[in-house]
């Protein structure tokens, strides 16, 4: 058994660990360093909680581990990087579930020796925590279920909604201090349970009523979201490192959500209050034919282009071709042409899924830009390549004020000398707006999965 000095000390160490964890996850160099921060710092709460005179379930707890540890390393070596924004919303979920079941655990423990107003303080606690917990759950469950195509990603929007959100909220601070005059007394479950259940319908509601071009967004904000349940969860257990942890992860995810709305010309309200698509008039019509180009045509632009700018978005997820675009990348660099890599904000699923796609294939760090970096270069570029991205590069956006995206800034592709668009089709994006891109007077369209055009164009320049 550890002392409790040294426990504190433990849990002061991990968390300097997970701050310098996420001090590393914040640029592409660092973020391998980071995750091994992060993992060390988890480690060490975990030895010292484990060894603490606080825990004395061991076989309970032993199996608990094992069972999670199992499911995580089975989730780690299953799941594929298209399926990494779902199953970090899966993830979500579980948290907001735990400080739910933590808290129900905290109120139903008759052993509690709390008097007076540390009794209502920590009651208040238990409240909150769930009702963070179950909106994190619920939310999450349907983040899930659009990010992997069960549920539709388009936003429903119920008349009055606003409204209805408000009521909810009324309700909730009114069953609040019910819970609370009823657990003086030694009840309050009523009251709790209905509260969990406007917590699960609130949760629901919210992320239904978001559309599909705001769901990186909403991936951040549930990530904060399970931040702040799990410092409920903390302060509900005295638990100083789990308060310290959650607020780290709660302040950061709130950070990144502002960051991704002010990238998407966003109010972070306005996305909570409704997706993409829930104002404005009908968006206008694309008009036009497209141009097709093949293989050879392709690839003989690349060979007379100096300048080459690759846009990759979620296609490029689904094709895996990251690895192929790298190779192409080196062997145009080796014949003296710049290549970069522009990337936006919200491009893929999730916060920095196309720079987590680009890491795994080892594209350097120094070719790869944010937005705001290049977008002033577009009109210097001899050929852009646009890899299964789609909202991120809609012009209508800027020029069209009744789209569902008008305001969001995207990569001005259309402006380089010409522009390459890969698809397999000519759906329209998560957002379900039609791209006039494909229709522009310099963009070719080279239909087909991504990776084997890709492998395509690698063969027919290493000739």
């Amino acid at each position: 058994m550890m002392s409790q000095g040294l426990v504190t000390m433990s849990y002061v160490a991990a968390s300097i660990l997970f701050i310098l964890s996420l001090s590393g996850l914040s640029h592409q160099d660092t973020a391998r360093r980071g995750n091994y921060y992060g993992m060390a710092g988890m480690a060490m709460a975990i030895i010292a909680t484990l060894l603490s005179d606080s825990v004395n379930a061991y076989i309970i707890l032993i199996m608990a581990l094992a069972i999670g540890g199992f499911i995580g390393t089975k989730a780690a070596l299953k799941v594929e990087m298209t399926q990494m924004p779902e199953l970090v919303a899966l993830m979500h979920s579980l948290v907001g579930m735990a400080a739910v079941l933590v808290g129900y655990a905290n109120f139903l423990d008759d052993t509690s020796v709390l008097q007076g107003v540390e009794k209502t303080i920590h009651e208040v606690e238990i409240y909150i925590g769930i009702f963070i917990g179950a909106i994190t759950f619920s939310g999450s469950v349907i983040a899930f279920g659009k990010l992997c195509g069960r549920i539709d990603g388009k936003p429903l929007l119920l008349p009055a909604r606003h409204w209805l959100n408000l009521g909810l909220l009324i309700a909730t601070i009114w069953l609040g201090s019910i819970f609370l005059s009823g657990a003086a007394e030694g009840g309050g479950t009523f009251a709790l349970i209905i509260m969990t259940l406007i917590a699960f319908a609130f949760g629901v509601h919210m992320v239904m009523a978001i559309g599909g071009a705001d769901m990186p967004v909403v991936v951040s904000m549930l990530n904060s979201y399970s931040g702040w349940a799990a410092a409920a969860t903390g302060f509900m257990l005295s638990n100083d490192l789990l308060i310290v942890t959650g607020a780290l992860v709660g302040s950061s995810g709130a950070i990144l959500s502002y960051i991704m709305c002010k990238a998407m010309n966003r109010h972070f309200l306005s996305v909570i209050a409704g997706g993409f698509g829930s104002a404005g008039g009908e968006a206008a019509t694309v008009e036009g034919d497209v141009s097709p180009i093949d293989i050879e045509e392709t690839t003989q632009l690349l060979i007379d282009a100096k300048d080459i700018m690759i846009i990759p978005g979620y296609g490029m997820a689904v094709a895996q071709a990251q690895h192929t675009v790298n190779e192409i990348t080196k062997l145009l660099h080796a014949q003296g042409k710049t290549v970069r890599f522009g990337i936006h904000p919200v491009a893929g699923r999730m916060p920095g899924h196309m720079n987590v796609l680009l890491a795994e294939a080892k594209v350097p760090y120094d070719i790869v830009f944010e937005m705001d970096e290049i977008n002033e270069d577009f009109p210097k570029v001899d050929v852009s390549i646009v890899i299964g991205a789609n909202d991120i590069v809609n012009p209508s956006a800027l020029d069209d004020p009744n789209s569902p995206i008008a305001g969001m800034p995207v990569l001005e592709c259309w402006k380089s000398a010409a522009t390459i668009v890969l698809k397999r089709s000519m759906a329209t994006g998560y957002a379900g707006v039609g791209n006039p891109l494909f229709v522009h007077e310099n963009t070719r369209m080279l239909f087909g999965d991504a990776n084997d055009s890709m492998q395509a164009v690698l063969k027919a320049l290493n000739k």
